[in-house]
């Protein structure tokens, strides 16, 4: 039975549901539209269905702008990582966060929980499950009317009278769609792609190494030796997955010499951060974003707990730099603990930032302004200096001349962290972000037909009071 089968049989989930619209209604949620792409325009594209854009296509609507149009490069339900890559058993985040229901209650994960199985079992919840959380995303998108278009990639971006000018490639073909917006919520990799280490690309065969981000049969890790390159989260997240597929043994390298133990996200969580870190000082954020990369995600604790419990699992920090080479079948790994064997290498290293990896920003390269451009002392950090400097509404700036037309694209994923913080790249910072983003988007619709509705305002004549008496009013 479908998810949506099974929610049909549950009456507190049909409870729950009915009360939606009230909620709505009550607090005024949902305004009228005030624009539309009448002009051969969609006001907004957002490009990415997760929960990004299905939450900012929610902002939208409740700020009047309706018209708005959700694209995703994956089959409907499989948007995201939660069920095709994610490897994790639970979100990182916990459960009383808001996210997506931007304050309406009937619309947060706590009310889909407690609908579906109960209050008691929320309250001994710690952290959702992956798989609940994408059902509840699933049933988000569902309840809240949004609608996206599946199997639909972003090719090309370029300028169009007052606009911009969409490449599309669906079901349908390849298409050109008008957008006067466009906002790409496309994830930890929208700014790039997976991490894979130059030593392990020039060195072994593609088949012989999968990267955390990959949707693959783990179930082909069953009797093998696994070796697992790095000593953070998705690390720990692979080294678990193989062991529970019965790998023969995990050995883990991790580069460092000991394991982090602080998550930089747990101190900048307060609304003063949130808030504020956006409108610092260039160079005062220039100085956060150092000390915020110098922090590496440690491993969940359960995560961790069941890896060093089972006796297949070695993890050998400080092994620096791994050098690999095929011997004969397999694979020959030599780092300072000396030399190892294994049949399959498992990637736990991250995502680099890398615009010509991204079809849809790969046109815009040398166009808008880089941290390295924006603050000559970034060049100390080329990582960060090669990020772009966006505006304060998450809006690229121009750099080459006759560019200005990029200031219409908004990049709502992980390459907009050394601008705006960490409020574009998880359920921490969402109910910060969101919110900055829809007054940008709005502000930008709004600029734009200006004169159309100062035309509009001069020519209302709407009555709204009449000077004759009662008794003629009545009449």
């Amino acid at each position: 039975m479908s998810q949506q089968g099974k929610e049909a049989d549950c009456p507190a989930l049909s409870a729950l549901e009915a009360r939606i619209p009230v909620e709505l209604e009550q607090v005024q949620a949902l305004p009228d539209p005030w624009i539309d792409g009448a002009s051969g325009q969609v006001p907004v594209v957002i490009c990415g269905a997760g929960m990004s854009g299905l939450g900012l296509a929610f902002a939208l609507r409740r700020a009047g702008v309706a018209d708005v149009r959700v694209i995703d490069a994956r089959p409907a339900g499989r948007e995201g990582p939660w069920i095709t890559s994610a490897r994790m058993k639970t979100l990182r985040s916990p459960k009383h966060l808001s996210s997506l229901d931007l304050g309406i209650p009937s619309l947060t994960m706590r009310a889909w929980y407690e609908a579906r199985y109960g209050a008691p079992a929320w309250a001994a919840l710690e952290r959702p499950s992956k798989e609940d959380w994408m059902r509840y995303l699933l049933w988000f998108r569902r309840v809240s009317g949004i609608a996206v278009q599946n199997d639909t990639r972003l090719c090309a971006i370029a300028p169009a009278q007052g606009g911009l000018r969409l490449t599309l490639e669906g079901p349908e073909g390849v298409t050109q769609l008008g957008a006067a917006r466009l906002v790409l919520a496309t994830g930890l990799d929208g700014g790039g792609g997976p991490h894979v280490p130059p030593e392990v690309a020039r060195a072994l065969p593609r088949a012989r190494y999968t990267h955390s981000a990959e949707e693959a049969e783990d179930g082909r890790l069953k009797g093998l030796r696994v070796a697992v390159l790095g000593g953070q989260t998705s690390a720990f997240d692979w080294s678990v997955t193989a062991l529970e597929q019965g790998a023969a043994q995990v050995v883990q390298f991790g580069r460092e010499a000991h394991l982090p133990r602080t998550e930089a996200l747990a101190w900048m969580a307060f609304p003063g951060f949130m808030t504020s870190f956006p409108d610092l000082p260039p160079e005062v954020r220039f100085r956060f974003m150092q000390q915020y990369f110098r922090c590496k995600i440690p491993p969940t604790q359960d995560q961790y707990d069941r890896a060093i419990g089972d006796p297949a699992f070695r993890y050998l920090p400080g092994s620096g730099t791994c050098r690999f080479a095929m011997e004969g079948a397999q694979i020959r790994i030599a780092n300072a603990h000396g030399t190892f064997h294994a049949d399959h290498l498992l990637l736990g290293t991250g995502y680099r930032y890398d615009p010509a990896l991204r079809p849809e920003l790969h046109s815009l390269q040398g166009l808008f302004t880089t941290w390295g451009t924006r603050l000559p002392e970034a060049a100390a950090d080329p990582f960060i200096a090669a990020h772009p400097y966006l505006g304060p509404g998450f809006e690229l700036l121009p750099q080459a001349p006759g560019a200005d037309w990029i200031t219409r694209v908004h990049l709502y994923n992980a390459a907009a962290l050394p601008s705006l913080g960490p409020i574009s790249n998880g359920i921490t910072g969402f109910r910060y972000g969101v919110p900055r983003l829809v007054r940008a988007l709005v502000t930008g619709l709004f600029a734009a037909r200006a004169d159309a509705f100062l035309s509009a305002f001069e020519a209302f004549e709407a009555p709204h009071f009449d000077p004759r008496p009662p008794r003629e009013r009545s009449a």
